[in-house]
């Protein structure tokens, strides 16, 4: 896993014009929900975790661990849409959008990550980096795509939701799932939250599992599950039983399941996880684009690590 503890130099673009500040506003209960589901629904696959959030939560809540903004030019129409906190996500139709974006985020002193788009991460980290966080690691991150139509496997019977019962077999592995990619594990700094927004997670039917004599063989998570993408991570296969094809029946299995309600599923691979993008291709996934995610140094303890 790559490793970055200075700070990344960049050229900030020529100065632009950024609407007046009352054109990003907080979103409240108050807002229409509708109208930014709308706009997020413009691109569907890039903007399913904020999309998700809102469909699972509402524009406030305590689980989006952050504020939902909007960027509105100055005649009140849509432009940007971004959620703030501990993951920063943006998804900008313009410059001043983004930079407005850029701006607020600097006041959020507590971040864990910035993830999005390589090229628009580029361009947001431009406006932000003298004077927001610093970052501690800068991971590049394949974006995989899976479309009707798909193969059929062999299915896997034992393939099921999981129930609260699994819970403390899945929260060490899916920690350890977030160390290898962050660097911090959430059972060492925020032990309560973790288990709370896990047995959240399994609650909602969001977590599969294949288990074989109380070991846990395969493990995938639906963290953003809507009508035109849903977004798959924390994919684990048990070493032992790797190439033997567990994870690839899995993993397909699921993917029709996902299929028959949404338009499309999609994953994101660290790009130096060979065997994670060996796995999603023989499933039938293709590449669709890059991404970055930018991990932050923190002002305080790393309290609300772990992406649950």
């Amino acid at each position: 896993m790559p490793r970055f503890t200075g700070s990344k130099k960049t050229t900030p673009p020529a100065s632009l014009r950024v609407e007046p500040s009352f054109l990003v506003h907080p979103l409240t209960e108050a807002d229409d929900e509708a109208e930014i589901l709308a706009f997020l629904a413009a691109r569907p696959v890039h903007t399913v975790v904020m999309n998700g959030l809102i469909r699972d939560n509402g524009l406030e809540s305590s689980f989006n661990r952050g504020t939902f903004y909007a960027a509105r030019d100055a005649e009140g129409r849509l432009e940007g849409v971004a959620l703030i906190g501990h993951a920063t996500f943006v998804e900008a139709r313009n410059e001043s959008a983004l930079k407005a974006f850029a701006l607020l985020a600097e006041e959020e002193r507590d971040a864990h990550m910035i993830l999005g788009e390589q090229e628009t991460i580029g361009r947001f980290w431009s406006y932000y980096a003298h004077a927001g966080q610093r970052p501690r690691l800068f991971c590049r991150e394949l974006l995989f795509e899976q479309r009707w139509p798909v193969a059929a496997c062999t299915p896997v019977a034992s393939l099921r939701r999981a129930t609260l019962e699994d819970l403390m077999l899945l929260m060490p592995v899916h920690a350890a799932l977030a160390y290898e990619e962050s660097g911090v594990n959430p059972l060492d700094v925020d032990l309560q939250g973790f288990r709370l927004r896990y047995a959240r997670r399994i609650e909602h039917g969001r977590v599969w599992v294949l288990v074989e004599n109380g070991k846990l063989i395969f493990k995938a998570d639906v963290a953003s599950d809507t009508p035109e993408c849903a977004y798959i991570e924390g994919v684990y296969v048990e070493r032992e039983s790797r190439q033997q094809g567990h994870g690839l029946r899995c993993l397909s299995q699921l993917g029709r399941l996902l299929l028959s309600r949404s338009d499309a599923v999609c994953a994101l691979v660290n790009e130096q996880n060979l065997v994670a993008q060996s796995l999603v291709l023989k499933a039938g996934y293709k590449l669709s684009g890059y991404y970055e995610t930018i991990f932050l140094e923190r002002k305080v303890t790393e309290k609300f690590a772990g992406e649950v």
